[in-house]
């Protein structure tokens, strides 16, 4: 079993680009697209403890930002839990991370972040 602690580099440029274009969204009203950036950030960095912890941490903010309770009570666990999951190497590969979702449930990751994650092997 190898351990993945820190996130390569490069893919953290991607995740953090994935952040400010939701900080981007959220800033222009369009919460849809500002989600969806979060859990595009989350399918890129879940394999990593850190990065995964950090976007679920903006998740949660988010949903507190928006008064949403069930998002709230959602991301606690995977808060608590997510991060762990990764350290292990035991994560449901693709979810995206919302409380929407099956916290264990694998989902299929769309091409271009696919094409992303290829570059950096675990």
């Amino acid at each position: 079993m190898k351990i993945h602690v820190f996130i390569p580099r490069g893919l953290r440029k991607e995740v953090v680009k994935e952040y400010e274009l939701s900080k981007l969204a959220e800033s222009n009203n369009d919460l849809h697209k500002a989600w969806w950036h979060l859990e595009r950030a989350h399918i890129l960095g879940q394999a990593w403890p850190m990065e995964h912890t950090r976007t679920h941490w903006r998740m949660l903010l988010f949903a507190f930002r928006r008064k949403n309770l069930k998002e709230i009570i959602g991301q606690f666990p995977r808060l608590l839990v997510g991060g762990i999951k990764s350290f292990l190497g035991e994560i449901p590969v693709g979810n995206t991370g919302g409380a929407n979702v099956p916290p264990l449930k694998p989902l299929e990751i769309p091409n271009d972040l696919k094409a992303i994650i290829d570059l950096y092997p675990r």
